[in-house]
């Protein structure tokens, strides 16, 4: 086999999203190359368990595949994953959660996080708004939202008193998910912001009355809030902190990010003191772990020992699909819903639900 045929090769669709169903005959695995022999899987052979499904009384597809060697034992863990998650229905909070996602340090997967854990959120039903106050305005990239010079944007909102109702646009991919897209004019918002009355509260308020306004319309009310921060610890991460109730900080599996998260800690102590007493730092995300290193293990073994109960099980790989996404405007939601970062943010979006 050449390489450009090793590089078309897909998984075969009895793995793929949704698609699980009994296997009846052989199946084969293919190698990773043309020198590897093709694995054969015979469900009807003595070898194989297989078990009946409640619904149709099939046998499952994970019984009929053969766990011998490294790919198949990890497209057997990944479909397990893929059938706990499928069509799963998440629980509506008692109140609006509203989370900000910091870390002062760059690149350790905010925006990412962000965008992704709302997106598993809205797909299990329930209702969420993405505010980013980030210049950069990636969050309204990767979501399909418009952000250019001329729309109104979050920095309208924080800056001349725009409604929170006028600056908000659905998300083209989810119809529960909604967006308060950033613009490159909150570069120069943290200067402007300094002269105005209240102005850590200025996105506290703007949200209540965004919340007051969807009531009165007769709009469901919103279940999360998920606010993406600037990698910074300024004037419009000090708002976000002061709109939340939770903090949820994603961390880079290297030492690098734990350096930051000492001083991120305690400028929220410092927020919870003089201005949001009810902010807690209730989630910790581990982000772009590399399973084939020591030094990810040890990371995040670091972390889980100094805050076991803030860290989620769930886990967010490297991913190539991860990072593909944002270039085509979508989350890996729907960009990809069967890999393994999706998995990843299904299972931490669950998890963040249920607690």
């Amino acid at each position: 086999m050449t390489s450009s045929e090793a590089s078309t090769q897909r998984i075969p669709p009895f793995v793929t999203l949704g698609s699980a169903r009994s296997v009846s005959g052989p199946v084969s695995i293919p190698g990773r190359g043309g020198n590897h022999p093709k694995q054969v899987v015979d469900s009807s052979s003595s070898g194989v368990v297989s078990r009946e499904t409640t619904a149709a009384g099939r046998s499952n597809v994970i019984d009929a595949i053969d766990d011998s060697s490294p790919i198949a034992r990890e497209l057997a863990h990944e479909t397990k994953r893929r059938e706990r998650l499928m069509g799963r229905r998440l629980p509506r909070p008692e109140k609006t959660r509203i989370f900000t996602v910091s870390n002062q340090k760059g690149g350790v997967g905010k925006t990412t996080t962000t965008v992704n854990i709302a997106a598993a959120l809205a797909a299990a039903g329930l209702n969420v708004l993405v505010i980013d106050i980030d210049p950069q305005g990636n969050a309204s990239t990767a979501l399909g939202i418009e952000h250019h010079a001329d729309v109104d944007s979050i920095y309208d909102v924080l800056i001349n008193d725009v409604a929170l109702a006028d600056v908000v646009a659905q998300c083209p991919d989810m119809d529960k998910l909604i967006c308060a897209p950033a613009t490159i004019h909150l570069a120069g918002a943290e200067i402007e912001l300094v002269s105005l009355v209240a102005r850590e509260q200025r996105l506290r308020r703007a949200i209540d009355v965004y919340a007051k306004t969807r009531e009165k319309s007769g709009e469901e009310r919103l279940d999360y809030i998920f606010i993406d921060c600037p990698p910074s610890l300024g004037l419009l991460t000090v708002n976000a902190f002061c709109a939340a109730n939770e903090v949820l900080i994603p961390i880079q599996c290297e030492y690098y990010a734990l350096e930051g998260l000492s001083q991120l800690l305690k400028n929220i102590e410092m927020i919870q003191k003089h201005l949001n007493a009810e902010l807690v730092v209730s989630t910790i995300l581990l982000t772009m772990y590399d399973g084939r290193t020591n030094l990810a293990a040890q990371v995040a073994a670091e972390v889980r020992t100094h805050f076991p109960e803030q860290v989620l099980s769930a886990v967010v790989p490297r991913s190539v699909r991860i990072s593909e996404a944002p270039s085509y405007q979508q989350t890996v939601m729907t960009y990809d819903p069967s890999s393994s970062g999706a998995l990843s943010y299904l299972e931490a979006a669950a998890e963040i639900a249920e607690r």
